[in-house]
């Protein structure tokens, strides 16, 4: 009789050690709403628990994970939200992650080892860098571009990106400003001329001097800052000048050359190269420059 007994005892005990560690196994992630509360360790944590539950066990991608530390400390994304976005990630893109904007609608994206890196957007213009996250840094054309709904960045680039602003009829009007006297281009897909209606900035603003216009564009520099308004009158680019600049990246090598941005913003003309030049991989613009890598040689102009 003792020997059934203490059968039946084990047998009892197993069933109860077994329940546990199944009521551990399945233990939720558990946090308040308002992740804030927590710290960056334990957001960390919960968000990573809840990932793989939502998965079967599988790991949270870190720039899925990064994207949500940023919206719970900069967007104040709830628990709740995350959860449901953690939810769609897994329920569409065979399992990938494809964000829809977020509600400020702002896209963080990284060049992960100096690697190139597309994130979609959603966005329908060109998107604007809203914040750099890196200690490199983040210049359009050169190591960060967009379009189609995508942000590329590359070469150690991570920013928090926006989507940009743009009119498109007679008397729309577009802010630009060019800070610490930087040079800077704002998208306005204007149709006519573009005109300063006000001047923002102690400093007065001139065209083809500190100012000027291409199609769908607005460069400044050299402290200009002004409310710009689409005049609706004929566009006057720089299309015809004839400029043009030839630039070669020599063994492979990145090389920049000087471009007049009075000129409109440059196109490839012509390519001299055999190797593909492509915009934002062997080739891209910024400021006062041309650049070209990867064994592209080329003849850029305005449009």
């Amino acid at each position: 009789m003792k020997k059934p007994l203490l059968q039946s005892v084990l047998v009892l005990l197993l069933a109860f050690m077994a329940g546990s560690a199944v009521a551990q196994v399945g233990t939720r992630a558990y946090a308040p709403e308002d992740l804030r509360q927590l710290s960056v360790q334990d957001q960390t944590r919960v968000i990573s628990l809840e990932y793989s539950e939502q998965s079967r066990g599988r790991r949270i991608p870190d720039d899925q994970l990064r994207f949500y530390l940023d919206q719970v400390n900069r967007s104040r994304w709830t628990f709740s939200r995350i959860k449901q976005d953690i939810a769609q990630s897994l329920g569409g893109n065979n399992g990938g992650w494809n964000p829809n904007p977020p509600a400020n609608g702002q896209v963080t994206c990284e060049s992960k080892d100096n690697r190139r890196r597309e994130c979609r957007t959603g966005f329908r213009r060109n998107a604007v860098l809203a914040q750099n996250l890196s200690s490199t840094r983040c210049v359009e054309g050169q190591n960060w571009g967009s379009g189609n709904g995508v942000v590329w960045v590359d070469r150690g680039c991570r920013g928090r990106f926006t989507e940009g602003s743009g009119g498109g009829s007679g008397g729309s009007t577009v802010v630009c400003e060019s800070a610490n006297n930087a040079y800077r281009e704002c998208r306005t897909h204007f149709r006519g001329r573009a005109v300063v209606q006000r001047n923002l900035s102690s400093t007065r603003c001139n065209e083809n001097q500190n100012w000027g216009q291409r199609q769908g564009m607005i460069w400044v520099r050299s402290g200009c800052r002004a409310e710009f308004r689409d005049s609706g009158n004929g566009w006057g680019g720089g299309g015809n000048s004839g400029y043009t600049i030839t630039c070669s990246s020599d063994d492979n090598r990145r090389k920049t050359c000087a471009y007049d941005p009075r000129q409109g913003r440059p196109i490839l003309q012509q390519q001299l190269s055999n190797t593909s030049c492509r915009e934002g991989y062997s080739w891209g613009y910024s400021g006062t420059q041309v650049w070209v890598d990867r064994g592209c040689r080329g003849r850029f102009g305005p449009r």
